[in-house]
């Protein structure tokens, strides 16, 4: 029987002329009975009332436009209810019941259907409301129905180079002749394959060749990263990242609070003597772009499953976020091919849905989101970024054993837990390997499921960890189970899977989208035999799907059969080691800009007032007020601020919460500084990260940070070259600040190949990013500064220099400009003041510190004023002058001492009594005393006796959430 379940409001809400409710299908063997007890579970009797089989009586519409799932794709919602019909109907589990949810919309006039919905993974239904009155919605089941037939074939490679290539770039050849997809291959490494199969006088089964495509991809196995670069032969990898960390850490010697960095699915340093913390931030940047909510929320439900994937199993304790999107006011169309059929979405709508995707994916598993950050680039229009980044927490032993340490043992079975296996996600990690275009796959596209994640975490970490039942646990991420079990074989030397047991979402898989399905919720475990079934009995007792699907062994092979056919049957040295190195060539990137031409007038209160109102420096709280930063009650300095709830830049928390220790994270990335040099870009980035986290009461000994590159046209010479300049920076200042990488991504190909509204050919690339995460252990989290100022009299200064450094900065960016003289990090002189600052909040002589980043002076002192909803009275006589640092400098106009984003700077406040005592530790390093904190609200800014800035904290807190009062 299929039945369906209205829920609507009991008053309709309007809004641009339509409104909406909620619907379910059911497919059931239920009675009368039943169906009204769930649709009373499903109604909120205040608000809502249900109908059941019968449409909604209304009146004062046209048109009914239903928007559902394609089939096949992952309906939460509809998971949910089947969950709570289960649970309140104590149904068997044979019992017959599928659920799958819409939404129906109510128009007056005929709607865009386009502006309603995703055609790459919804489906719709237009109809005329009089009709439907009458006769209903259809009752169309959207199931998977798959009629090929399940097949193993065998793939020549005995072919010319060309069609060996058409293999590589486009996928192998379906029966019908049309091509599964890329495999991300070159004709290096399909030539290579060819040779290794010729020696074993065989062809590869399609499951071999697939699996190879995912092993060897960029996204997986880094091969920009890790080829040799003109005279680097050890790769940009282990020279400038690894090698980075192996020298800070030997440097360290018993102070090294590193314990695992870059061998497992996050980094992991000391907490304290009981616990570890971990990081890690992914990027997922293609499938954002296809399907915004589902590549969101696909990647920080992932990022989540890497956390619970270190060591033994670590607790997800904290979320970040980071978002590189194209202008949302921006409605010019683009198209990823050339009939303009494939028309990609805009930047608004790729921006709402990733913010919702991450919203989704963080609130709903119960883990509070802290960090973040938000620019905006009409470069990212092709392909946005975005970072989805996760803290876990892990007891430093558990039962006796180190708690990072782990190996799978030969016979351990190998176990699947959490999610079935579907055709979503099929040709993810080689998808992200390559340019966006019109063959970029739809399969791509995945949609996690929060709340069965959720379940499967706490099974693990709270349960089947303290109780011993596995040796090893890893992910299931890019690739699926050939990843991860090809992973873990290596612990302990082979592995041997019979591919049937795989549970699936629906019949009709063929083996090879079994193997390297991307679907989401899934984990891999080695479970010893002795142990199974009080694992698989925990795991079915918690609602959570575990099955044995093979045995890790030490053959030195991973084996893979089908109904007892062998379909795959690989050394494991081929399949990890056997992707062969190419010579990569750079060409010096060079870039000279057009001088700016400043404004003549001497007030620059309007220039001010229009910057803090840009949308790269404009506040964000539009997205920080949707995620979730409470929960778990750990939260000490918050995404937002003060009484003008400004974003903050460094964020505090707690994550025992019988400790007084704390952890704060920051973020530093400027894009904009790449066009005239990724060397300083990266410098700033690294400087910006360490700079937040000082100003917010962390300290230089206790400090790791992430990389994340996302770079363009990666094997362009002189893109080549400029990724060669950004990690020398990487490794100079790293070294520098002794700040050990301990974990890190990269994305090479944020590329979109595509067409314009005029079928003209266009392709955008993004420009080079270099994202840095900071984590650092606070030894006291109550001396914890914010950034906001406190109470009017306290004295404010400005530490370090101020240089002509406008370059690539969100001045010139606002008048039309790139400029050449980008900011430069001083790392000795940055060093003397960081730890100037430490000692200062350290004795709690600091009221407020705020790190000055983008936008300069002007923009940080008016951020500190908005937070703390106060004004002040500022002198900008000797900033910049060579009297006010004791070095020469040519910053003296106000546009420099305002918006010049010169790195190592820190505007703080302190109360007049602590004023002397501060002034004694900062006296060898570069400051100024810039003025006052006042009531009354004014904000003036005075240079050489004139006033260059006059306006109210009104009006600039008006600007600066005018961006994000936009976009709520």
């Amino acid at each position: 029987m299929i039945s369906r379940i209205y829920v609507v409001p009991r008053s309709w809400q309007f809004s641009g002329g339509h409104s909406a409710f909620a619907s379910y299908l059911l497919r059931h063997e239920l009675s009368d009975g039943d169906l009204g007890r769930i649709a009373v579970s499903l109604t909120n009797p205040t608000l809502e009332k249900f109908y059941i089989d019968q449409f909604p009586k209304v009146s004062g519409f046209n048109y009914v436009v239903e928007i559902g799932f394609k089939p096949g794709v992952t309906d939460n919602a509809a998971h949910t209810v089947k969950e709570i019909v289960k649970d309140m109907l104590h149904l068997p589990a044979d019992t017959i019941l599928e659920v799958f949810s819409s939404k129906v919309y109510l128009f007056k006039s005929k709607p865009r259907i386009a502006d309603l919905y995703n055609p790459l993974i919804e489906r719709s239904y237009t109809q005329s409301l009089s009709k439907v009155s009458k006769i209903g919605l259809p009752k169309d089941l959207p199931e998977v129905i798959l009629r090929q037939a399940i097949s193993v074939n065998e793939v020549s490679l005995k072919i010319t180079d060309d069609e060996l290539l058409k293999i590589g770039t486009e996928g192998i050849r379906n029966q019908d002749g049309s091509r599964r997809g890329p495999l991300a291959l070159d004709l290096l490494s399909m030539k290579t394959i060819a040779d290794y199969f010729a020696k074993l006088r065989r062809n590869p089964t399609d499951v071999e060749l697939e699996s190879l495509a995912q092993t060897w991809s960029e996204h997986c196995k880094h091969t920009i990263f890790a080829n040799p670069i003109d005279d680097i032969e050890k790769g940009l990898y282990k020279t400038y990242i690894k090698g980075a960390t192996n020298l800070i850490r030997k440097k360290m010697g018993k102070k090294d609070f590193c314990v695992s960095v870059f061998s497992d699915n996050a980094g992991g340093i000391v907490f304290d003597k009981d616990y570890l913390i971990t990081h890690k931030v992914e990027t997922h940047n293609s499938p954002s772009a296809l399907d915004p909510f589902g590549g969101a929320i696909t990647g920080i439900v992932g990022v989540n499953r890497d956390t619970i994937g270190f060591g033994l199993g670590a607790k997800p304790v904290a979320n970040t976020y980071g978002f590189c999107f194209g202008n949302p006011e921006d409605a010019r169309p683009i198209y990823r091919d050339k009939d303009l059929k494939q028309k990609m979405l805009p930047p608004k709508r790729i921006m709402e849905g990733v913010i919702k995707g991450i919203n989704t994916g963080g609130n709903c598993s119960g883990i509070p989101t802290l960090s973040g950050f938000v620019k905006y680039d009409d470069r990212y229009k092709g392909k946005p970024l975005v970072f989805a980044g996760t803290v876990g927490l892990i007891p430093r032993k558990i039962n006796g054993r180190f708690s990072h340490e782990k190996k799978a043992e030969p016979g351990d079975y190998i176990v699947m837990v959490g999610g079935r296996v579907g055709a979503d996600g099929i040709h993810g990690a080689t998808f992200s390997s390559v340019t966006m275009d019109a063959n970029s796959p739809a399969t791509a596209v995945q949609i996690g499921d929060p709340i069965t994640q959720k379940k499967l975490s706490d099974a693990i970490v709270k349960e089947a960890r303290a109780m011993d039942l596995y040796n090893s646990i890893t992910d299931n991420g890019a690739g699926g189970i050939s990843c991860s079990v090809a992973e873990m074989a290596k612990e302990c030397g082979g592995a041997r899977v019979e591919l049937e047991k795989v549970p699936l979402k629906y019949p009709g898989l063929e083996p090879w989208q079994i193997w390297i399905s991307e679907s989401q919720e899934r984990m891999t475990l080695s479970v010893p035999p002795a142990k199974w079934n009080l694992f698989e009995r925990l795991m079915q007792s918690r609602g959570v799907e575990a099955t044995a699907i093979g045995q890790f062994t030490s053959s030195g092979k991973c084996v893979v059969t089908y109904n007892g056919r062998a379909i795959m049957d690989l050394e494991l040295e081929f399949l990890h080691n056997g992707l062969p190195k190419r010579d990569l060539k750079t060409i010096k990137a060079t870039s000279v800009h057009k001088e700016p031409r400043l404004p003549n007038s001497t007030s620059r209160t309007k220039m001010l007032e229009k910057l803090l109102a840009e949308k790269n420096i404009s506040g964000f709280s539009f997205i920080s007020q949707q995620y979730d930063h409470e929960v778990q009650a750990s939260s000490v300095v918050k995404p937002l601020s003060g009484a003008g709830r400004i974003n903050t830049d460094a964020q505090v928390f707690r994550p025992v919460l019988s400790s007084t220790k704390g952890v704060v994270l920051s973020l530093g990335t400027y894009p904009s500084y790449g066009d005239i040099s990724t060397y300083h870009m990266s410098a700033c980035a690294i400087d910006t990260a360490v700079r937040n986290i000082i100003a917010a009461g962390g300290t230089l000994s206790h400090l790791a940070i992430l990389d994340n590159f996302c770079w363009c046209s990666s094997y362009d010479k002189e893109r080549l070259g400029q990724l060669v300049e950004s990690l020398r920076a990487c490794r100079e200042y790293a070294v520098g600040y002794s700040t050990p990488f301990i974990s890190g991504k990269d994305s090479m190909f944020n590329d979109f190949k595509g067409y314009d509204e005029k079928s003209r050919p266009i392709k955008i690339s993004i420009p080079p990013t270099l994202l840095i995460s900071a984590i650092g252990v606070l030894p006291d989290l109550y001396k914890a500064v914010t950034p906001e100022f406190k109470s009017a009299g306290d004295v404010i200064y400005l530490l370090g220099e101020t240089h002509d450094e406008l370059g690539g900065g969100e001045y010139f960016k606002m008048l039309g400009y790139v400029g050449n003289n980008v900011p430069k990090v001083n790392l000795k002189k940055n060093l003397k003041t960081y730890k100037a600052l430490e000692k200062a909040i350290e004795k709690e002589l600091i009221a407020s510190s705020l790190s000055i980043t983008s936008g300069g002076l002007g923009v940080a002192l008016a951020k500190a004023s908005v937070g703390g909803m106060l004004g002040c009275s500022i002198s900008l006589a000797e900033v910049g002058h060579p009297q006010a640092c004791g070095c020469p400098t040519s910053a003296n106009s106000v546009d420099v001492k305002l918006f010049s984003e010169s790195q190592g700077r820190i505007l703080v406040s302190v109360n007049p009594r602590k004023v002397k005592s501060f002034e004694k530790i900062v006296k060898n390093i570069p400051h100024k005393k810039l003025g006052v904190v006042q009531k009354g609200g004014k904000f003036v800014i005075s240079d050489k006796n004139k006033k260059v800035v006059r306006s109210s904290i009104k009006t600039l807190a008006k600007a600066y959430h005018s961006f994000s009062n936009k976009m709520s």
